[in-house]
């Protein structure tokens, strides 16, 4: 089994303590999202073919790495960075220091290790649709021999999205909207030829209705080719994809929504950045559940399949 880590929060960032605790316990406990009962998820070196880390910091995970690596398992990384405005991504690092996280990674572990994430593309009066061009020409050409794939979704206007979004630009005086699909096609066009000219390949996560854009393939962020490359041997996995459109490998989730801090307007994976505060002070990194909001007693149940990354 394949194991994600995670999109629904970034545990490289902020939980990587509890991930390493849990690696060495070989198993994780989580909670069903859907509120059914938790389940256990084995990581053991015997169930796991290996991991997917969903990051926008690595910084405090790249020793953690190293143990992942010396326990026989072997990873991708998918590392988001925009160089969004402050308004948009509170506290993400700067896009310099993700890009050289990135290179860390491919010096040590080869070019299939990690993966680009220009995700979402939110357009704004700050992040007009020119401003998309020349900041993800900037970071392609930064990575440039680094990775051979970026992946990109336009925004999704979820409801809490829009409404965290509406209280962001209130705040800080911009306008937000969900462009119209010949629009992204023709942004997607764009960013396909700057990524192409730079040795990567735009893919396109979940979003069919956009697809047929010349230089543009449909994504496969859990890809169980791409693990297979980085381990040496064949990864096994069923396409299982989480909502219609998706081409992911099945793969089990260990995160838990609202535990994010990092604030990013836009995340469809926490409803408030106060929500996601809380619970991160409260996080217990001894414990079996990244967070547990309520007592949870009996025996752990399977999870049901996972939420998409929007």
């Amino acid at each position: 089994m394949i194991i994600s880590a995670s999109y629904r929060t970034d545990i490289p960032a902020f939980y990587g303590r509890w991930f390493l605790n849990r690696l060495a316990a070989g198993h994780a406990r989580v909670v069903n999202p859907y509120g059914g009962p938790p389940g256990r998820v084995d990581l053991t070196r015997a169930a796991v073919d290996g991991f997917i880390f969903w990051t926008k910091n690595l910084g405090p995970f790249l020793e953690a790495l190293e143990d992942v690596d010396a326990r026989g398992f072997p990873f991708v990384v998918q590392y988001s960075a925009t160089g969004y405005p402050r308004a948009l991504e509170r506290s993400v690092i700067a896009p310099e220091a993700a890009v050289e996280h990135m290179r860390l990674v491919r010096g040590r572990w080869g070019p299939r290790s990690v993966v680009w994430r220009y995700d979402p593309i939110a357009v704004t009066t700050l992040t007009p649709p020119a401003w998309h061009r020349e900041s993800f020409a900037r970071l392609a050409e930064a990575l440039r021999g680094v990775t051979d794939e970026v992946v990109t979704s336009f925004m999704e206007p979820y409801r809490k999205t829009a409404r965290n979004l509406d209280v962001a630009a209130r705040a800080a005086s911009f306008e937000w909207r969900d462009p119209e699909a010949e629009e992204k096609r023709a942004l997607l066009a764009e960013l396909a030829g700057i990524a192409a000219e730079r040795g990567m390949g735009l893919t396109l996560c979940t979003q069919p209705a956009l697809e047929g854009v010349s230089g543009v393939a449909p994504a496969r962020c859990v890809d169980a080719a791409r693990l297979s490359d980085v381990a040496g041997r064949a990864v096994n996995a069923k396409q299982k994809g989480n909502r219609p459109g998706c081409l992911c490998v099945e793969s089990r989730d260990i995160g838990a929504y609202d535990t994010c801090p990092h604030g990013c307007v836009y995340c469809y994976a926490v409803s408030s950045r106060a929500a996601a505060r809380n619970r991160f002070q409260a996080h217990d990194p001894e414990g079996e559940f990244l967070f547990s909001p309520v007592p949870l007693t009996g025996t752990p149940s399977s999870p049901s399949r996972p939420a998409s990354r929007g």
